[in-house]
């Protein structure tokens, strides 16, 4: 789900209660005192009342008769929402989410990609040819064009399995990837991600359903190592 665009005072109060949830500053079934929070964030009633609306829908308050407004369970949250996943990284929850991401990616991209090579098209095949070029032209250029260009690719991906709920399935992994994407893409020590997605590519196109499948396996094990080296803190030197 795309991230909320709220501008101005509203999105800013949205943005500072989010991550004060999703961080743990305001804990699972915490009692919202929403004056003494508009007062804390300089705003009004009023913005405050708005901002808990767009914070209900993401499943992260809910509000009552006799208890007030709260924050509810994280099973409650909306975990696809692009600014959970936003608020879950800057948190210092990026690992969990990452790993959750890679499991998910590993199920059903594998998958798609053997259907795509029995299912594609020229149309679908150009979609991927036109993502792998944005993807080339932007590596080591522009992190937030190299993140669009691999979502697109995976997006065509998914789209050229024919399947209609396949294709949808974007919906699942494009907000987690996009994250994934911008801590990569921003970093100087990950490799160049146009060869692995070019293999892909090609046995989509040579209509090879195992070597599509085998390619995005290896695709995604140098997606993980790749935010390995960017996520990995060395040990700190021991004293002597």
């Amino acid at each position: 789900m795309a991230a909320y665009t709220g501008r101005g005072v509203h999105g800013q109060v949205v943005h500072a209660l989010g991550s004060r949830i999703v961080g743990g500053e305001l804990p699972e079934g915490t009692t919202l005192d929403l004056r003494a929070l508009g007062e804390d964030l300089d705003v009004s009633l009023t913005v405050m009342r708005e901002s808990m609306k767009v914070l209900a829908g993401k499943g992260l308050i809910d509000a009552r008769q006799k208890r007030g407004t709260f924050v509810r369970e994280r099973t409650y949250w909306n975990l696809l929402d692009a600014d959970i996943i936003r608020w879950q990284v800057d948190s210092g929850a990026g690992q969990r989410l990452m790993r959750d991401l890679a499991d998910v990616r590993s199920i059903v991209e594998p998958a798609a990609a053997h259907r795509a090579a029995l299912h594609r098209t020229d149309q679908d095949l150009e979609a991927l040819q036109s993502a792998l070029d944005a993807m080339a032209r932007a590596h080591m250029h522009s992190p937030a064009d190299a993140a669009e260009a691999d979502a697109a690719f995976h997006r065509a991906l998914l789209n050229a399995t024919g399947n209609e709920m396949l294709a949808r399935m974007d919906l699942l992994l494009e907000p987690g990837l996009r994250e994934r994407d911008r801590m990569v893409h921003s970093h100087d020590r990950t490799d160049d991600p146009v060869p692995s997605h070019q293999v892909v590519l090609d046995a989509v196109r040579d209509q090879d359903p195992t070597r599509a499948e085998l390619a995005m396996l290896d695709l995604l094990a140098k997606a993980v190592h790749d935010l390995d080296q960017v996520t990995h803190v060395p040990d700190s030197p021991r004293e002597p």
